[in-house]
């Protein structure tokens, strides 16, 4: 049914890809110290996701990201799950992502991951499972949300016959999780400027939200307040910050000392309670690779449930037991390395050659805490259009859960695919291209 009307709107994806480049919706990387845009390819053939299916997703997905708060308030604080050993310390503290200076400290309403964006595949056997968890500055929101625009103005009749729940509501989402834990003041989005990768993204949302898009010259700490400065000098208080920088540039004083995007003193008011960040400073410590291998034990610990969503089957060379079967199974496991994120660091076991795997092998016995390896899940293709007709690929989703009373999740997604018929890797920086992600109302 949802092909045979939807067959207008695949008549218009020349036309929707062009709007799209009219409206600059490009992601930016950077490549041998060059920093280069490029179009991010629509194809108008959604991933279509029935009601019933999206409630069980749903479901999953609260629980998920309710449990990695929980855990997030506990290892800044009382750190009870290292004390009953449910994961060991050195996976904490040997961790990037995790921030000494942020011991102590729970952000207003205690919400730590404000946008959460978990990354699903669906296998070829029927089951969904999560890739990765991404609670420091998820990125992704406002394509679908900028392409479903575009197609309902190329092809209004689509939407006319087809029952979808609609997608616009994201920035309302947003702008009540900003408002949730605001501070007092105004809210804003803070960018680290035109060449970053997402540039796009902070100045559509902040669009849709109607806030201030501003860079660290728009804003000062003083007195132990944050104020947005404006273009006359007047000062105004800022009581949260969206913040599409990382951590260790977003203040100088407390992190990258040589950092010029940041903002002087906004980690002390934080501490303080005067300001909130989204998302907190020290999440990172949550989607580390390696502590995804913890979450659903983690689900188990904190709510007493058992996880609704799987893992992808996942070894931890750092156990032994792990370490021998990754050696005796590593040419049909994919191996991560768990600070990499992009689909950097990851490499296939079949792909290396002999030299490559023993190589990488002591690589892996130096420095066990660095990697995971996986079952690689056979997941499932979805069509898109290319010249010579449709063709199958590679697909994921990113689902975003927006938490503020209580985790929600949005009924939408980006639907990331690759545009290599023989790779596994859908990441924009990859080359891939994205779709859209309906959620039928019935």
């Amino acid at each position: 049914m949802v092909e045979t009307l939807n067959v207008d709107l695949y008549d218009r994806t020349d036309t929707v890809n062009e709007l799209l480049a009219r409206y600059g919706v490009k992601f930016g990387i950077y490549k041998n110290g060059t920093f280069k845009e490029q179009l991010f390819p629509f194809d108008a053939v959604p991933r279509v996701i029935a009601k019933e299916e999206f409630a069980y997703l749903e479901r999953g997905l609260k629980q998920r990201v309710w449990a990695l708060n929980l855990f997030l308030k506990d290892i800044y604080n009382e750190k009870k799950i290292l004390k009953d050993k449910v994961v060991p310390e050195e996976f904490i503290y040997a961790s990037s992502g995790y921030l000494a200076q942020c011991e102590g400290i729970v952000p207003p309403k205690g919400v730590y991951s404000h946008i959460s964006g978990i990354d699903l595949v669906l296998g070829k056997d029927g089951v969904w499972y999560i890739l990765e968890d991404n609670l420091r500055v998820p990125s992704g929101a406002s394509y679908p949300m900028i392409a479903r625009e575009l197609c309902r103005r190329s092809s209004p009749r689509t939407f006319q016959s087809i029952s979808v729940a609609d997608n616009r509501n994201y920035a309302a989402i947003l702008k009540h999780t900003l408002d949730y834990v605001n501070t007092g003041g105004l809210t804003v989005v803070m960018t680290p400027g035109r060449y970053n990768a997402a540039y796009f993204e902070h100045s559509y949302l902040a669009e849709r939200m109607h806030v201030p898009l501003v860079t660290c010259n728009d804003l000062v700490v003083e007195n132990d307040y944050l104020y947005f400065v404006d273009y006359d000098g007047k000062k105004e208080r800022v009581g949260a910050v969206y913040r599409r920088i990382s951590d260790e540039y977003m203040d100088p004083m407390n992190f990258k000392k040589e950092s010029v995007i940041g903002i002087p003193h906004i980690f002390d008011i934080y501490r303080k309670g005067n300001v909130a960040l989204v998302n907190a400073p020290g999440n990172g410590i949550a989607d580390d690779k390696g502590i995804y291998y913890f979450v659903p034990k983690m689900i188990r610990y904190y709510l007493g449930e058992e996880p609704i969503l799987h893992n992808a089957p996942t070894y931890l060379p750092y156990y032994e037991a792990d370490m021998e079967y990754v050696l005796e199974k590593f040419d049909k496991l994919v191996l991560k390395d768990v600070a990499e994120a992009g689909g950097y660091g990851v490499v296939f076991g079949n792909s290396m050659s002999a030299g490559q795997k023993e190589d990488f092998i002591a690589l892996l016995k130096r420095e066990p805490r660095r990697f995971i390896a996986q079952e690689v899940i056979d997941f499932c293709d979805l069509p898109i259009l290319e010249k010579e007709g449709r063709v199958e690929r590679k697909a994921d989703l990113r689902a975003f859960v927006l938490t503020s009373e209580k985790p929600v999740v949005w009924k939408s997604g980006l639907t990331r695919f690759s545009r290599n018929p023989d790779s596994f890797i859908v990441n924009s920086s990859q080359g891939g291209g994205f779709k859209d992600t309906w959620v039928l109302n019935q």
